[in-house]
């Protein structure tokens, strides 16, 4: 249940009496985090070196949806911040989803440990605590790994995406566009990537030729280039990540039986080589969301707040196209009530028009052994308002668990720049055992709908079946230029598309034959009927 200390205040601006004996400027960044409603506590103002308690940093529950950025270098612990602020939103009844990189967050759903490092930290920043654990699920990417596992399909990920797990440039990109529009517009599902596979295949295929004529601007080496590259990422085992079922995101929405919100952790620690893959999967899993939710307007407390780690990822090597798109998404998906904190170890991994959308900000530590690291000091500084605070030199001496804070007021302003010691996780501050983890996810309800991968009939099989139904000769008389009936002159996918048995088992499936399907801003499919929300 919701922690008596992150309840709303029943007075005017919660500045605690103790206070009016802090050094005036101290006093004044103190009183710039005095807030009237729910907020969570995230430590003691340092100042001179000291650490004062009666100056408690805080962030507005209601200003979390307003995004975030938690940076700085590896060691200075980023992670404990994740997890102290994802157990103060699950007792504030707000779902939190979190990527769990190294594998040390799934313990946030066991009670904590104390010892004297936890109970020395409590003592400075006068936090109660209490060992508690959330509510949570666990996932695995492709079920890689052990968690429920979480797949999409290559129809729902669309080619905008996939082009960047492919890691195409922009010829190939938009020409991948036009395959998935080619297939969309006959009715051809692709569940995996198989399926995508024998489309390339048989556009560039002697019985294809014609088609692939009909899809503007797809030369045949590009097609073949694009076949190539997912022959190879096929080779490197990603056949896995797609597929059915596909993961409905509005599991991340839920709540327990006690009100607290459920912490989903997506384990990631066992594709950790696949860098492209998983941070791409993490802006489809919020993409998906932000085409499927309605809008909300300002909201009391978010819907769920997203921590997406390894941010950088994401933004390395990305087109123009990928980039507005993702800056689209975070500038429109506040207004659906869900927060997104980009986790990475500077400002400047972050496009600045990304940046610009991200109010609240912990920044840890950053080193500056290197030239390049004097400079992402600098740039990082720039970022921040100005401060009493000489920040170069404070980002610099920062401890493990200390932090340089500024997030948005209740009225939106920024509020002043706070070095503050954090608080100590309550929940269990590294991996939970192996046996605790496999019972929680086995006996989760989710998982027997989640764990079996499904192959339906698809493009593939379609198109294998289209391929089989004419002998050699017949299917020569039927390619392009050599005559023939005009029912053997239809193109495979038309043939496939418009057969008794296709049609069939596309109403059973909810597939559209026909027309189009509707993409959003990231190319992922949306279709009337794929959430039961």
């Amino acid at each position: 249940m919701p922690d008596r200390e992150t309840m709303p205040s029943a007075s005017a601006p919660e500045v605690s009496a103790r206070a009016a004996a802090l050094p005036q400027e101290a006093l004044r960044i103190a009183s710039g985090y005095a807030f009237t409603g729910p907020a969570l506590h995230l430590g003691a103002l340092l100042w001179d070196g000291q650490c004062l308690p009666d100056a408690q940093v805080r962030v507005p529950l209601a200003m979390l949806n307003r995004h975030g950025l938690v940076a700085g270098a590896t060691g200075t612990g980023k992670t404990k911040t994740l997890q102290l602020i994802a157990e103060q939103l699950s007792a504030q009844g707000v779902p939190v989803f979190l990527a769990d990189i190294k594998g040390d967050l799934s313990g946030i759903a066991a009670p904590g440990r104390p010892d004297a490092r936890v109970e020395g930290r409590a003592a400075d920043v006068h936090q109660r605590w209490t060992a508690t654990g959330c509510p949570a699920e666990y996932y695995a990417l492709g079920g890689i790994g052990r968690g429920i596992p979480v797949r999409a399909t290559v129809t729902g990920f669309g080619p905008l995406l996939l082009s960047k797990v492919l890691r195409l440039n922009r010829t190939q990109e938009q020409s991948l566009a036009l395959v998935f529009h080619y297939a969309d517009s006959k009715g051809l599902e692709l569940i995996d990537l198989k399926d995508l596979r024998a489309v390339v295949t048989f556009l560039t295929s002697d019985e294809g030729k014609s088609e692939l004529k009909t899809v503007g601007g797809l030369s045949a080496a590009t097609a073949g280039v694009i076949l190539r590259s997912l022959t190879a990422f096929e080779a490197q085992g990603a056949s896995g990540f797609f597929g059915e079922p596909e993961f409905d995101t509005g599991e991340l929405l839920r709540t327990a039986e006690d009100g607290r919100g459920v912490v989903s952790v997506l384990e990631l620690s066992a594709v950790q080589e696949r860098p492209q893959l998983f941070s791409t999967f993490l802006m489809w899993l919020l993409a998906d969301l932000f085409h499927d939710l309605p809008e909300l307007g300002d909201v009391d407390k978010p819907r769920l707040v997203f921590f997406l780690d390894e941010a950088h990822l994401l933004f390395d090597d990305a087109s123009e196209a990928f980039l507005e798109s993702i800056t689209q998404t975070v500038r429109l998906i506040r207004s659906k009530g869900v927060g997104v904190f980009f986790v990475t170890q500077t400002p400047e991994d972050v496009p600045a028009e990304v940046l610009a959308q991200l109010g609240n900000r912990v920044q840890h530590a950053l080193r500056a052994f290197t030239p390049d690291d004097q400079k992402a000091l600098n740039a990082t500084v720039k970022t921040f308002p100005k401060s009493p605070y000489d920040l170069e030199e404070v980002l610099t001496g920062l401890g493990t668990g200390e932090a340089v804070v500024t997030v948005l007021s209740e009225k939106g302003a920024p509020t002043p720049v706070a070095a503050t010691r954090l608080r100590a996780p309550e929940s269990l501050m590294g991996p939970l055992g192996q046996e605790a983890l496999e019972r929680a996810v086995a006996g989760s309800p989710l998982y027997e709908r989640y764990a079996r991968a499904v192959d339906r009939e698809s493009a593939y099989e379609r198109l294998e079946r289209g391929r089989g139904a004419k002998g050699p000769d017949e299917m020569r008389d039927a390619a392009p230029g050599r005559g023939g009936r005009a029912e053997e002159q239809q193109s495979m996918a038309e043939r496939v598309a418009e057969s008794g048995v296709f049609r069939s088992l596309a109403r059973s499936v909810g597939t559209q034959i026909g027309r189009e399907i509707t993409r959003s801003l990231f190319g992922t499919a949306r279709r009337s009927g794929r959430r039961r929300r």
